[in-house]
């Protein structure tokens, strides 16, 4: 099978963000008087945006100290998770080993290559830029993109189509379960790493059609594959 196309996720994928993250949402908490949780917690909880990640710190903060409900607005607290995520983009982010190799040689080889994340753009956008790997996409999609976010068909079949290339030729490789199934439910390849997030599940155990154990052994894969 020959692939023109790849699509990869960001964080746990692309770039170890993990920490910036957890920071942005300690201090969100700290702006309201909430105690912190641990960066292996946080961590735990990214995959579906930032919003999404709040929402359900939040939710673990209610539940261990019910007296918040009556005084900390969720509103506010996205809204100061936004702000400080903002100022922490970018500050500890670390491309993963041959992260950068990987995109030169497919991108030199003339594979179209799309970010596909749930990360809002403008935060997406920023990861890219400080790590110096923005000028290796043809698109970068956002989870505040399109109407829909990963893992809905509609995300994959959007990229494809913006990129001129048939389902068939296309494969998407991310760190979680979100990933695969973003992957099946379009109809393009489900490729998966073993290292990043998922909510700390093996990711063997949603069973992606190929697991890598690195980013180079996929140019080598794709390559191998057009010859």
């Amino acid at each position: 099978m020959t692939y023109d196309l790849v699509s990869f996720d960001l964080d746990g994928t692309l770039v170890d963000t993990a920490s910036e993250i957890a920071e942005a949402a300690n201090l969100a908490l700290d702006s309201h008087g909430i105690a912190r949780r641990s960066a292996a917690e946080i961590t735990l909880l990214i995959g579906a945006g930032t919003r999404e990640l709040m929402l359900k710190l939040l939710a673990r903060c209610f539940l261990d100290d019910t007296s918040l409900a009556s005084r900390v607005h969720v509103d506010d607290v996205l809204a100061s998770m936004d702000e400080h995520y903002a100022a922490t983009t970018g500050s500890s982010a670390v491309p993963y080993t041959g992260c950068e190799e990987t995109l030169a040689r497919l991108k030199q080889s003339g594979v179209r290559l799309a970010c596909t994340t749930n990360k809002e753009l403008r935060h997406a956008r920023r990861v890219l830029e400080v790590t110096r790997l923005d000028s290796y996409f043809d698109l970068v999609i956002g989870g505040d993109s399109l109407p829909q976010k990963k893992p809905h068909a509609s995300v994959l079949r959007h990229v494809a189509e913006r990129l001129g290339v048939p389902l068939a030729r296309c494969a998407h490789v991310g760190d979680s379960a979100v990933d695969v199934a973003a992957a099946r439910n379009a109809g393009v390849a489900a490729w998966a790493v073993p290292y990043g997030y998922n909510a700390g599940a093996p990711i063997e155990a949603s069973q992606p059609a190929r697991l890598f154990q690195s980013l180079p052994e996929i140019v080598e894969h794709v390559l191998g594959a057009a010859n």
